[in-house]
């Protein structure tokens, strides 16, 4: 099935297709572009597909397939009730991938953002058959990752990561945020954004419209509350005692996350490459989404193991 309900970027004759499909009674929405291999992308909070709207066309002109999926709670895909930690969300986009057939002929190249690379991690953990290469951009992986400590942060450093607790807490961000949601949306672009010229009126409207959907907030929170509840930590946990074989690149903005992401993944995988994008922040797709695309194209053609 085709949607029509988001703004579509177009480059050099590329169309991007709105799609929808049941996984067990869920339904997902996601895009397509392109034909070839396939490349699956999986965003990340507070966000949708439209965050890779952008290195679409990129790897699509580059001979590639692109599939960019909004998991369960994300975008246009339905809200359900529970079921946000990493495990379970892997778990449905393994069967995603298997209802497209996208594992059929080859394994899948994967790339992913903040939330989408906490999907992503586990999805390559727990079905190492099904990934080629795994990408993983800006995030922290719950359990794994150093988390914010104790002491009370600088301003700058609580900017970028008081959410992290917020979104945990009961009930109280979704009475806080609600009839406020384009606001919120826009301060967080604005303090973890080093470009934050990028997040036009246009786009916030688009997160914004996704966001107010019946469950979106909850959804949104929910990913918080049960990825960091002690189930889940353990289950993290345990996923990074099976060091990764798959080649794995893990990129940050500088004044994102930095190296922190690659210096974890050396930790869990046996052949990673990192890189850190100069004078970009969290969002590194919208932020920098030439070099996002040329480090996916690369990587994914030649994927040795490089470590500056």
């Amino acid at each position: 099935m085709t949607t029509n309900n988001s703004p579509d970027p177009r480059d050099n004759n590329i169309e991007i297709h709105h799609k929808l499909i049941n996984i067990d009674g869920v339904r997902l929405h996601y895009v397509e572009a392109g034909a070839g291999a396939p490349i699956l992308l999986i965003p990340g909070w507070p966000e949708s597909w439209y965050a890779w709207r952008d290195v679409i066309p990129k790897l699509a002109r580059a001979g590639r397939r692109v599939i960019a999926i909004d998991p369960r709670g994300m975008g246009d895909s339905a809200h359900p009730s529970q079921g946000f930690t990493p495990g379970v969300v892997a778990a449905e986009i393994h069967r995603f991938v298997q209802a497209l057939g996208l594992t059929k002929d080859t394994r899948l190249d994967v790339a992913s953002h903040d939330v989408g690379a906490w999907i992503a991690y586990a999805y390559a953990a727990d079905f190492p058959d099904d990934v080629r290469t795994l990408s993983l951009f800006d995030a922290a992986l719950p359990g794994i990752s150093p988390m914010p400590g104790s002491e009370i942060p600088s301003d700058e450093l609580n900017n970028r990561t008081w959410h992290f607790a917020f979104n945990r807490i009961p009930d109280l961000p979704e009475i806080l945020v609600r009839g406020h949601e384009r606001e919120y949306l826009a301060w967080l672009f604005s303090q973890k954004a080093a470009r934050p010229w990028v997040f036009t009126p246009t786009v916030i409207d688009e997160y914004t419209r996704a966001y107010v959907q019946p469950g979106g907030t909850r959804t949104a929170f929910a990913y918080y509350r049960e990825s960091f509840s002690q189930e889940a930590l353990a289950a993290n946990r345990a996923r990074a005692t099976r060091m990764l074989e798959m080649p794995v690149m893990a990129l940050g903005g500088q004044f994102g996350v930095g190296s922190m992401l690659f210096d974890t993944m050396k930790r869990i995988a046996v052949n990673v490459q990192g890189h850190v994008l100069a004078d970009c922040g969290h969002f590194v797709m919208e932020e920098c989404p030439d070099e996002v695309a040329a480090h996916l194209i690369e990587f994914t053609a030649n994927p040795v193991k490089t470590l500056h």
